[in-house]
């Protein structure tokens, strides 16, 4: 992948450009069956709102990836994101062992990229994550296309998985 000056355009993977619903039902149970959850991530069918979003970003940015997936997801991730025909982009994921919130994992990212670079925008679905960047001076487009359990809320918010 080449590096370009081109403003990074974030976008999240979950809710945002995956359709996560088949597989929320892996959160509601206890215990949470993670690998079940992350197993099932490669059927996830596309969001066609979120895709057409980043398609259209590539014209003039530069797509990255942000995501709350565990980097051991990675070759499943990239996978996916080919098979849908999604922009390539670098994937900014979560390391294994890492259980913060999104909001703080991806604020983390988001202030490292914009370090080089004005950050054109992040599309995320998770409120608490687009209330975080809004607050950090981006500029958010909230992704509320796709349905959302109170499971996964909570995997992102308190139990750090997401």
């Amino acid at each position: 992948m080449i590096e370009t000056k081109r403003p990074p355009a974030v976008f999240d993977l979950d809710g945002t450009l995956a359709d996560t619903a088949h597989r929320q039902h892996y959160l509601e149970r206890r215990p949470r069956d993670w690998a079940g959850f992350f197993g099932a991530a490669m059927v996830d069918p596309p969001l066609a709102r979120g895709v057409l979003m980043a398609l259209e970003s590539a014209e003039e940015c530069e797509v990255t990836y942000l995501t709350g997936r565990p980097e051991r997801c990675r070759r499943d991730t990239l996978a996916w994101l080919a098979a849908h025909g999604l922009p390539e982009g670098r994937v900014w994921m979560r390391r294994n062992d890492d259980r913060r919130p999104a909001r703080q994992t991806k604020l983390d990212v988001l202030g490292r990229l914009a370090r080089s670079r004005d950050v054109r925008m992040l599309v995320d679905d998770d409120e608490l994550v687009c209330e975080a960047a809004q607050r950090a001076g981006f500029r958010v487009v909230r992704a509320d296309w796709a349905a959302t359990s109170q499971a996964l809320k909570d995997a992102q918010e308190r139990v750090g998985r997401t």
